[in-house]
């Protein structure tokens, strides 16, 4: 319920920020008297598409700890805080990024997550369960992978994609609307009921296709965070945390933190193309055929 509240909250207040934004900047509504303004409409499609992407990567670190309640380690009080800030702390160094903040969550599940606005201002976070399930040099291959996700960059990548399939999808989706109603139902003033449906039908079309590419783009980059953790903490050991989380079985993070988990969720077919990570035995063949 909590994450809902959360995901509901922040995404009106992005659409009462960026509305607000649209206004101060003088932005003509893109529907008039004579029909569709496409300069105004690349606008309007450009700042809620990217707006919405960046300021959800702005708000990012603040989501992801309310909504696993992950506590960050200002002072560590045990050992094993101890050795999780130490390790995060030389591979940081190694990566060549400064030091992200080191936070943990109390949950069963075994996983990790890497957020943040920039590489030198990030986020990383893991649960007790993978501290617990895990041997210490596997922890470490995690860990290096999302230092590997932070130094990579792959937080702005991700979202600057996002950004731009938003705006695709919110400008054609409008401009085929406004086609479909002038040309096939004729509407000779203003808009009329067949715009308002075609655009709808074609936002969620042209959504899912668009969510196919930024799936395909996430599961790319998850091999190169693989291959940056083999290189920080050791390739067998990367392939052993892998092979760990086959057995765990680990359900999939809230959906804004899920790209930058350790795992994701599986399925084959059609679903094999939301996926945002790609299957755990295909991230292992790609370790031990780098081995080769």
């Amino acid at each position: 319920m909590k994450r809902i509240f959360l995901f509901l909250a922040t995404n009106l207040a992005i659409v009462l920020v960026l509305s607000l934004t649209m206004r101060l900047l003088g932005v003509e509504p893109y529907l008039n008297e004579n029909g569709l303004n496409l300069g105004a409409l690349l606008i309007f499609a450009a700042v809620m598409g990217f707006g919405g992407s960046l300021i959800s990567l702005a708000m990012s670190k603040w989501m992801a700890k309310k909504s696993v309640g992950a506590q960050v380690i200002t002072d560590p009080r045990t050992p094993e805080e101890l050795w999780l800030v130490q390790t995060v702390a030389r591979q940081a160094q190694a990566a060549g990024i400064k030091m992200p903040e080191v936070a943990i969550w109390d949950s069963p599940e075994v996983n990790a997550f890497a957020t943040g606005m920039n590489k030198n201002a990030a986020l990383v976070a893991v649960s007790t369960g993978l501290l617990r399930g895990m041997t210490k040099q596997e922890a470490e291959a995690v860990m290096a992978h999302e230092i590997s996700h932070v130094a990579n960059g792959d937080m702005v990548t991700l979202a600057l994609i996002q950004g731009v399939v938003n705006t695709f999808v919110m400008f054609f989706s409008r401009v085929i609307g406004h086609l479909v109603d002038k040309i096939v139902f004729k509407t000779e003033r203003g808009q009329g009921p067949a715009f308002y449906v075609t655009m709808i039908v074609a936002e969620l079309v042209l959504g899912v296709l668009a969510s196919i590419i930024v799936m395909w783009f996430s599961r790319q980059r998850e091999f190169r965070a693989d291959a940056g953790g083999a290189t920080l903490a050791g390739r067998q050991n990367m392939i052993a945390a892998l092979q760990r989380l086959q057995q765990a079985h680990t359900p999939p993070l809230p959906e804004r933190m899920a790209a930058f988990g350790i795992s994701g969720g599986g399925g084959g077919g059609l679903k094999r193309l939301f996926m945002t990570h790609p299957p755990l035995e295909e991230r292992i063949a790609a370790l031990k055929q780098a081995t080769g």
